[in-house]
């Protein structure tokens, strides 16, 4: 298990990653190749992934996206220390904040 700042990033078992995840469409690279797994709202920074592999975002934020990485590859941010990740298959779950009346992904 890998945490870096509002992320937790859980390795799974190639069974685990849900049909729905596998049928959604690999998430576009930035403009520096990197896979943007959490954008900062407020410094504009980035956790992201330097490697090949492929991002499935889920178009609920309260729902884990998930991230294969066939090599490996590092989680970088501005703020952060890089973390070497193995190859394999991840789930990607953002932080959440209780609102009086809601639950949110955390602003960074």
């Amino acid at each position: 298990m890998f945490r870096q700042g509002d992320l937790l990033i859980v390795p799974v078992p190639d069974d685990a990653v849900p049909a729905e995840a596998q049928a959604l469409p690999p998430a576009e690279r930035d403009g520096r190749g990197r896979l943007v797994l959490a954008l900062g709202e407020v410094t504009g920074h980035a956790h992201a992934v330097v490697a090949p592999g492929a991002l499935l975002r889920d178009p609920d934020p309260m729902r884990p996206d998930y991230l294969h990485l066939p090599s490996g590859g590092r989680l970088v941010h501005e703020e952060h220390a890089a973390i070497a990740l193995p190859k394999g298959w991840f789930r990607v779950v953002r932080q959440r904040e209780y609102i009086p009346g809601a639950v949110r992904p955390v602003a960074d």
